[in-house]
């Protein structure tokens, strides 16, 4: 079955129907590795761009591969950013995944200046203002974890120094009150955010092996008792 079919396939239940997990499909993710992974670890997931599915998601995950702009841009075509915002103001988790987990921020500087979903408080900015130039940029490969504060929820199954999978070329500034955990490229820099019942990877967790589907596994397995502190967030991409 093609990658179509599944999607085609998975977007299915009724409207008034609850879809469980739902990988928001906007045009700009690994849909295929991302539900692959879920369904290694046994969970169902329903992949879907259609509104009236995802307004009965349970959880939501944002991927997102590219431009940040572009990626607002195709979220607005469907007022995916004013319904993924509703659904987080009624308490569904969220996981934002590498450009997802970005979409998250109040604003990113790629190519400009692009407002986000305000759900995290924070800027993306380019990793090249701290990254030393010996080293290259985008980033990709595997980098340790490192958890700040009390270890999140996600990362139950994890250990300190774990290796995750990255590919980026800008990172989460402005966003101390949201980290929960850092990596190391020449500097410091923000792996995973979380605010309420919305997270973030800044890493691949599909394409991070066994600490990759445990993270997935533990997202699914996580009951916040709380939504984001404020209300600020919306559908402000």
């Amino acid at each position: 079955m093609g990658a179509e079919d599944m999607r085609a396939t998975a977007a299915s239940p009724a409207a008034d129907e609850p879809t469980g997990t739902v990988i928001v499909d906007y045009g700009v993710g690994n849909l295929f590795s991302l539900q692959s992974s879920f369904a290694f670890i046994g969970q169902p997931v329903t992949v879907s761009g259609d509104p009236a599915v995802i307004a009965q998601a349970d959880r939501l995950i944002l991927p997102g591969v590219g431009a940040f702009a572009d990626a607002a841009a195709k979220l607005r075509e469907n007022r995916l950013d004013a319904l993924i915002c509703q659904r987080v103001g009624a308490g569904v988790p969220l996981l934002g995944i590498c450009l997802g987990m970005q979409m998250l921020f109040d604003e990113s500087l790629e190519y400009g200046r692009h407002r986000g979903l305000s759900l995290i408080h924070g800027v993306v900015r380019p990793m090249d203002e701290v990254v030393p130039g010996e080293l290259k940029i985008p980033h990709i490969g595997w980098n340790a974890l490192h958890f700040v504060g009390e270890k999140h929820p996600i990362f139950k199954y994890c250990t300190e120094g774990d290796c995750v999978y990255f590919v980026h070329s800008y990172h989460g500034t402005d966003c101390a009150d949201s980290v929960i955990a850092t990596t190391e490229y020449g500097a410091t820099l923000t792996a995973a955010v979380a605010r309420g019942n919305v997270c973030g990877c800044q890493f691949h967790p599909e394409k991070s092996g066994r600490v990759g589907l445990s993270i997935l596994r533990a997202f699914c397995e996580w009951c916040p008792d709380a939504r984001p502190e404020d209300e600020k967030g919306g559908a402000s991409v």
